[in-house]
């Protein structure tokens, strides 16, 4: 199905919503491979006068060393049909699966950044890196740091701008 540009902030809620089964954030490693990781923190908006989105990636994470390899991303929101996919994603690492064969992803080229988008997902975020920063463990709240942090792998949080969208043109209707 042909993509068509959309704002950024079109389907703001339905992106939140998807979320909870996770969007799919994309990069490349260094051999030019892509790699797709689950997700289900981060958010969109207005940072520095720009649309954002912000991911949060521990360093122990592949694709940790695959967006600072590319200083971008893309963020996927797949169908509600793609959980296992997404699933997936999130339990093996891309340093031991190429993770584009196993679940039969297409690789969609982007138009604004390296990182390829999936062509099965039905919208599209295409981002690059203006910041990053480590959260400081001595500024959490002792019960996120229990809850979240009890073995100590922090997050690095990118803030990618929003450079490009795109969606399937029966985006909002497929998600069911």
């Amino acid at each position: 199905m042909a993509k068509v540009k959309v704002a950024y902030d079109n389907y703001w809620q339905q992106v939140m919503d998807t979320m909870r089964m996770g969007l799919l954030l994309v990069s490349r490693d260094g051999k030019g491979r892509p790699n797709a990781m689950a997700i289900g923190w981060g958010t969109m908006g207005i940072v520095w006068s720009r649309p954002m989105f912000v991911v949060l990636v521990r360093h122990s994470r592949y694709t940790h060393q695959c967006i600072d390899i590319t200083g971008d991303f893309t963020v996927n929101v797949p169908y509600p049909q793609m959980a296992k996919d997404v699933q997936f994603c999130g339990t093996v690492s891309g340093r031991d699966y190429d993770k584009f064969t196993e679940r039969g992803f297409t690789a969609g080229d982007s138009a604004t950044v390296d990182s390829p988008f999936i062509e099965e997902c039905g919208l599209i975020y295409e981002c690059k890196v203006v910041q990053y920063t480590d959260v400081v463990p001595d500024n959490f709240a002792p019960e996120i740091i229990d809850h979240f942090y009890a073995g100590g792998d922090f997050h690095r949080v990118y803030f990618g701008q929003i450079l490009w969208v795109t969606a399937d043109e029966d985006f909002p209707a497929r998600l069911g």
